[in-house]
């Protein structure tokens, strides 16, 4: 990733649904540069969607934690789908540490926070739970500040950056 790829990640992020034209326009390059780009950074898995932020809280569940799970040997796989077929599960991701897997709930309340954690317990994968909820987001998710405090190269052939620090 370079600087050109940066910028246009923060074009995008900060307007979503700029239109290609206005995007070559606010980034200083020519339509197919900027098309070449998004292309890339998708083809290259960089750029994973465009669907809409939703705050989760005006959509109605305001409640969020995170769960740990210890799981039953070798059980990943089946811990995996369990957890797909709970709605409530936003996020998971399998972890090193104490806990097998790490995941992220929303609920409307804090009973229905209760019960889905009733579900979780009841899954035959599941040996254990310990659960944190949240009760303010300190840092929203982002990525913009990982790849902009990385140092960036200048794209060889885009004119407005070829004289970028």
């Amino acid at each position: 990733m370079d600087a050109l790829d940066v910028d246009l990640l923060r074009v995008l992020h900060e307007s979503p649904r700029i239109p290609l034209v206005e995007l070559a326009r606010v980034l200083g390059v020519a339509r197919g540069t900027a098309q070449a780009r998004l292309d890339r950074l998708e083809r290259a898995g960089i750029i994973t969607g465009y669907g809409p932020d939703v705050d989760l809280a005006a959509a109605g569940f305001p409640v969020q934690a995170f769960v740990s799970l210890e799981i039953a040997q070798g059980a990943l796989e089946d811990v995996a789908s369990e957890l797909a077929a709970l709605p409530a599960v936003v996020e998971a991701y399998a972890t090193t540490g104490s806990s097998d897997v790490l995941c992220r709930l929303a609920a409307s309340s804090h009973e229905d926070l209760q019960q889905t954690l009733i579900e979780l317990n009841r899954t035959p994968t599941v040996a254990r739970s310990t659960s944190v909820v949240v009760l303010s987001e300190v840092v929203a998710p982002r990525t913009l500040p990982l790849l902009e405090g990385r140092p960036r190269t200048a794209p060889r052939r885009a004119p407005a950056y070829r004289d970028a620090p």
